[in-house]
């Protein structure tokens, strides 16, 4: 099939390759048909895309290169879907840098095979088969879908100019390594992994085999990597041998092959009654004799309307759980005599001060601007002159006063409207505040970090209970999970009801029964759409209307019921990833025993299993029983 022309070589070529480029342009679609060829251009092999409509044409629109320091412009048009006045995802920077793209608008790209880092294939239920190629700088190129087949001629033309080698982290990634052996060698001397032996890489992808494979270990060649295996294990085959035997993905589709994390069944949750008693959680000096036990009852069901108020000063910080009821009324008394020292400040600033203050100034203004708009179908909120309105502003000025380096960031006033509905109170609802902000914080800072991380968590979480549904999102440029950044940021506030908030927080603030249980509520809800989805013929963009859409469409209770469904699901899995366990905080390091990771999700599992006093341990098949 080849073609000898002057410095320009066709090796392979592939009609019926479409891109989907999700682009919001009136006039121009977002499925493109287009050929898929392996060329050689002056000798130097290339994989190349082009759209039927550019047959003729000879240079490709977007260009990948080797060249270090070579970044692209960013997206600045990203379309949020909802709200982009405040939407701070409206700002989110994006973790790699787009590549250079022509003035020509096309959406043709050729990729030198020598920077080719890694191939990713998967089918999903629509049994349409896709590639995700992604570059060694970073730049993962459009998914490729495959309508009329031809993926596996195509890795065997590749197979001519590299190697392609199954991660034994994920049976759907291929990492691409040259067939020359020198190169190899460099790769070891520059990221000195042999100067203690071989046995520090060997520990180190046992320890971590995500980070090794993806950071220095996607260099390290592939006979050094059978040695981390028995000779005839059959983890991996590697895809450019051609003596094993053909695997089971004949076209129009591929293997489903899971990322080796067998899941056993989901057990059956049921949620309990909100927390109805207090006086008799209390000893005579008026100290939580159970504070444990209270965080369970709320994880469980809540907490009644008319315990809030007291409830939540603990479950914020703002009472100590060992305080005596003496101690306090000492502390309400120091608190609001603080409070009011810091209200002062800035009551106190004339105009004329504030005329050459530009930062108090901006955040005044911020937040007039997103109280006038916080939550006024709330009775408590809402009318003109409405004095709830003024403590919200007044609390929030005062928390510029108190955390001044953070200052306010738009969607704080979320946070604090139920907090001031519940305890009716300045004082109160600002020190609770203070208490739901050193959780969240992090969500708030200017440079994103925390958000960034969290996304990553997230997909880390749903690739390992639902590596379909990862599968369907990364073919629609939706594997970032951006949509999901308003769920995080503001925790579900504007998702659920006023009444469901209250609910929802009040569960989250138990810490139980993990870390990031936030992150396991997002898996129940998408995971709850998946049939929506993926049933259905959506783009990056309508798949972020359905999620706008669902606000105030959810049921709290089935949420939570799945969300704690699936943490079961986990833990109860004996080869948990070690991501995934350090995602919900069930790994710590230990030689002894009882600190494994399997006897600390044992013991959260025997929390979640305790009933009443007396009553007898839930069967684990079915997950916990409430009380």
């Amino acid at each position: 099939m080849e073609q000898t022309v002057e410095d320009y070589k066709l090796i392979f070529e592939k009609e019926g390759v479409y891109l989907h480029t999700n682009a919001k342009r009136s006039n121009q679609d977002t499925t493109i048909p287009g050929y898929i060829r392996i060329v050689e251009r002056a000798g130097v092999p290339a994989l190349e895309w082009s759209p039927l409509e550019d047959e003729g044409r000879s240079a490709p629109a977007v260009l990948y290169t080797k060249k270090d320091g070579e970044g692209g412009e960013e997206e600045t048009n990203f379309d949020p879907g909802y709200e982009p006045d405040w939407a701070v995802i409206s700002t989110v920077k994006k973790d790699r840098e787009h590549v250079p793209v022509r003035d020509s608008g096309q959406w043709s790209f050729s990729l030198p095979l020598s920077e080719l880092y890694s191939l990713r294939r998967a089918r999903f239920s629509l049994g349409r088969n896709f590639l995700v190629l992604t570059s060694r700088g970073g730049h993962p190129l459009p998914p490729l879908h495959f309508h009329r087949g031809g993926t596996r001629e195509l890795l065997r033309a590749l197979q001519r100019y590299i190697i392609l080698d199954q991660s034994p982290v994920d049976g759907r990634l291929f990492l691409a390594y040259p067939h020359d052996s020198g190169a190899l060698s460099q790769s070891f001397d520059k990221l000195q992994l042999l100067d203690d032996g071989g046995s520090d890489l060997v520990s180190r992808f046992i320890q971590d085999p995500y980070a090794t494979t993806f950071g220095g270990f996607s260099k390290v060649t592939n006979f050094f990597k059978a040695a981390l295996r028995p000779p005839d294990s059959h983890i991996s085959r590697s895809a450019h041998d051609p003596s094993l035997p053909p695997q089971s993905d004949d076209e129009p589709g591929f293997e489903l092959i899971t990322c080796g994390v067998e899941l056993g069944p989901r057990p059956d949750v049921t949620r309990g009654q909100p927390l109805n008693k207090w006086a008799e959680f209390l000893d005579p000096e008026g100290r939580v004799k159970n504070p444990e036990r209270i965080k369970e009852l709320v994880f469980r069901g809540g907490i009644t309307p008319s315990l809030r108020k007291e409830v939540w000063k603990f479950l914020l910080g703002f009472y100590p759980w060992n305080s005596t009821t003496k101690e306090r009324e000492d502390i309400l008394r120091v608190k609001t005599d603080e409070y009011f020292r810091m209200k002062v400040q800035w009551k106190s600033v004339s105009e004329e001060q504030e005329m050459r203050n530009s930062l108090l100034r901006g955040y005044r203004s911020l937040i007039e601007r997103d109280v006038s708009r916080t939550d006024r179908h709330n009775t408590f909120f809402s009318g003109n002159d409405n004095p709830g309105l003024t403590l919200l502003h007044d609390v929030l000025m005062t928390y510029c006063m108190y955390n001044f380096d953070l200052g306010y960031v738009q969607g704080m006033s979320d946070l604090l409207s139920p907090l001031l509905f519940v305890t009716q109170n300045e004082v109160e609802s600002f020190w609770c505040l203070t208490g739901f902000m050193e959780l969240v914080h992090q969500n708030f800072e200017e440079s994103q970090e925390a958000m960034k991380q969290q996304l990553l968590q997230l997909s880390i979480l749903l690739k390992a209970l639902d590596p379909e549904l990862c599968d369907f999102l990364d073919s629609q440029d939706s594997g970032s999970l951006c949509f999901c950044f308003r769920w995080l940021l503001i925790w579900f506030k504007r998702e659920f009801s006023f009444e469901d908030i209250l609910i929802l927080w009040e569960v989250l603030w138990t810490r139980l029964p993990c870390d990031n249980f936030h992150l396991l509520i997002a898996c129940s809800i998408l995971q709850s759409q998946r049939g929506e989805l993926i049933g259905s013929d959506h783009d990056f963009n309508t798949i972020l209307k359905h999620i706008n859409e669902l606000t105030m469409k959810l049921d709290l209770q089935s949420v939570l019921r799945g969300a704690e469904a699936i943490y079961l699901q986990l833990i109860q899995c004996k080869e948990l990833p070690l991501k995934v366990q350090q995602v919900l905080g069930l790994y710590v390091p230990s030689s002894s025993e009882e600190d494994s990771p399997e006897s600390q999700a044992s013991e959260t599992q025997r929390l979640l299993s305790q009933s009443q006093a007396g009553a007898a341990s839930c069967d684990s098949a079915r997950g916990p029983t409430y009380p």
